[in-house]
């Protein structure tokens, strides 16, 4: 069986840009309040003719630049989104159709927080087994459509955006094994339900999960890549709380990594937080190719996923 490897990143964000101050004209809040809880300093917010396939798609264009490649050139669209609000035609075909694709698979994954993760897992085995040839993997959420902006525990986390990777066949397998599960009767501490759907969390329960359980199994995430924590140049965590992200890149042991705190400036983006924070990373110089990277996605389910791979 062969390998498979990213080849190139993109990312996407909308233009709006809401503030800490912005939000304390909302709802009771300040800057200091969300800073020191969170970590949180800016996010970007999309406008209701910005849809969720609209951030995937730019992602994508900027992604397929990156690789030298055209829009034909891809046989697998994947976009782990939870923010559709058209059940069909799924994200992935509108993706397609904006790009101009000609017959490419079609799939969304709804897997929250570790949508992308996930994605790129399923790409991956495709590409390896002759499935698929070349794939495009989309992380994408407008987590702001779906917030509830009198709720103060919620509102000043979200954000909206996507990234997207391109990967291929490779004869090394430079990306690592997937370590995934989750928590299913835990699943109530992480919800975008009702008519409409609008985001809850129960904060202090994905907390203690997140830093006490999901540090050892990053762990054993470097094991199955055949790594040491000491041996990453980079450690890219779902970009949920500053408070979450900085406990947990320190438990996993990553001493020489440079850590993603992308959530400074762009909220809690869902499934976009893991592409966007490395494609960031790539475009600002901060990590080289060839670097391993782990990306280690984790909330809503409880679900976790994670995996090492190389930088393009």
């Amino acid at each position: 069986m062969r390998g498979s490897r990213v080849v190139a990143v993109g990312h996407y964000q909308p233009a709006k840009v809401l503030t800490n101050d912005d939000l304390a004209e909302l709802v009771d809040t300040s800057d200091e309040w969300i800073s020191s809880r969170v970590g949180i300093r800016t996010r970007h917010v999309a406008g209701p003719d910005e849809p969720v396939d609209e951030l995937a798609a730019h992602a994508a264009a900027k992604a397929l630049a990156g690789a030298g490649l055209t829009p034909a050139d891809i046989d697998l669209v994947l976009v782990a989104t939870s923010t559709a609000l058209d059940r069909s035609p799924n994200t992935a075909a509108r993706v397609a159709a904006r790009l101009g694709m000609g017959s490419p698979a079609v799939m969304d994954l709804n897997v929250v927080c570790a949508g992308f993760t996930h994605a790129l897992a399923t790409a991956d085995s495709l590409v390896r087994t002759g499935t698929a040839t070349r794939a495009l993997v989309i992380g994408a959420d407008s987590m702001t459509a779906v917030t509830d902006w009198t709720d103060r525990s919620t509102c000043v986390l979200v954000g909206d955006g996507a990234g997207a990777v391109v990967i291929e066949a490779s004869e090394d397998a430079l990306i690592g094994p997937v370590l995934w599960g989750s928590v299913p009767e835990m699943g109530h501490a992480v919800r975008i339900e009702g008519s409409p759907p609008v985001f809850a969390q129960e904060g202090q329960s994905v907390y203690r999960w997140a830093t006490t359980q999901l540090p050892p199994i990053a762990r054993q995430v470097c094991e199955r890549a055949g790594l040491t924590p000491e041996e990453l140049a980079a450690v890219v965590l779902h970009q949920a709380n500053l408070r979450i992200i900085e406990p947990v890149a320190r438990k996993i042991g990553a001493v020489n990594a440079v850590v993603a705190r992308d959530v400074v400036e762009s909220g809690n983006t869902s499934a976009a937080s893991i592409p966007m924070a490395l494609s960031k990373l790539v475009e600002r110089g901060e990590i080289s190719t060839g670097d391993p990277v782990l990306l280690f996605g984790f909330g809503g389910n409880l679900s976790y996923a994670g995996q090492v791979v190389r930088c393009p």
